[in-house]
C-alpha cells in the first residue's frame, strides 16, 4: 500500500494578504481549512507544515498538523518557487527513516477545499497512468486560448499559430487552468525528475463554485461572504 504524505506550505511574511496564514476567515484559521480536509479524506497517513514562523509552527501544532522541522529563511522568500520547498520536505522525512510514496500538495489558500477532493485525486493518480493528478478549471470559451491575440509592431496577431483558422466554436478544444486545490504526485517524479507533474499529468476537472485561491485582500472578503453564506 502506496505511503502519502500531506504538505501544507505555509510561510510567514506574507505580502499579498499580511500574515494570511495566521488570519482567521470566516471565525476560523485559514490553516484550518486545509487541515480539517485533509484529515477527512482519511487516506493521508502523515500531514506536515513546512513554515519558517514559529507561530504558524504553533498554529499547526494545535490543528493536529505535524512540525517535524522548520523551513529555512533561504526557502522562504517571495520568489521562492514550490519544488525546493516540497523537496526539502520530503528529505526532511526521510532524513528521519521515513519514506512516502505519493505526495499531496495542500496550499492553505484554498480554503473550498474538500476531503474528497483530496481522496479523488490520490485515487485518480494511483488507478491510471500518470505521473500527476492537478486540479484545474475550464476555461470559458471567451477566453479560449486559440482566441487570445499579441500586439507584434504595433498590429494584432493570434498568439497560437492555428488560431487564425478557426472561426467556429465548435472547433475550440477545451483548455485548462491550475487552481491550486489539489496537487498529487509520486515521489519518484518530485525528487528524481525536479517535477510536480511529470510527463503525464491528468486533471481533476472542478467547478468555479468550488474552486476558490486567496491572493489579495479582495479575495479574502469574498471568501468571507461565501463562506459564511455557506454555513449559514
Amino acid at each position: 500500500m502506496s505511503k502519502i504524505l500531506g504538505i501544507i506550505p505555509a510561510r510567514g511574511g506574507s505580502k499579498g494578504i499580511p500574515d494570511k496564514n495566521l488570519k482567521e476567515l470566516a471565525g476560523k484559521p485559514l490553516l484550518a481549512y486545509t487541515s480539517e480536509a485533509a484529515h477527512a479524506s482519511g487516506i493521508i497517513d502523515r500531514l506536515v507544515l513546512s513554515t519558517d514562523s514559529e507561530a504558524i509552527a504553533q498554529l499547526g501544532r494545535s490543528l493536529n498538523v505535524e512540525v517535524p522541522f522548520m523551513r529555512p529563511a533561504e526557502l522562504a522568500q517571495d520568489d521562492t518557487a514550490m519544488l525546493p520547498v516540497l523537496q526539502h520536505a520530503v528529505k526532511k522525512m526521510e532524513e528521519e527513516g521515513w519514506l512516502a510514496d505519493i505526495i499531496v500538495l495542500l496550499q492553505p489558500t484554498s480554503p473550498l477545499r474538500k476531503a474528497r477532493h483530496i481522496s479523488s485525486a490520490v485515487e485518480k493518480l494511483q488507478t491510471e497512468d500518470c505521473d500527476s493528478v492537478v486540479s484545474v478549471l475550464e476555461i470559458p470559451e471567451l477566453f479560449a486560448p486559440q482566441k487570445a491575440l499579441r500586439e507584434k509592431n504595433g498590429y494584432l496577431e493570434f498568439w497560437l499559430p492555428d488560431g487564425k483558422g478557426i472561426s467556429r466554436r465548435q472547433q475550440l478544444k477545451p483548455a485548462y487552468s491550475r487552481e491550486g486545490t489539489v496537487y498529487a504526485f509520486w515521489r519518484d517524479v518530485l525528487m528524481e525528475q525536479n517535477s510536480i507533474y511529470g510527463e503525464k499529468c491528468l486533471p481533476l476537472l472542478l467547478s468555479s463554485e468550488e474552486s476558490m485561491s486567496l491572493d489579495n485582500p479582495e479575495d479574502w472578503q469574498l471568501a468571507e461572504e461565501k463562506l459564511r453564506y455557506v454555513r449559514n
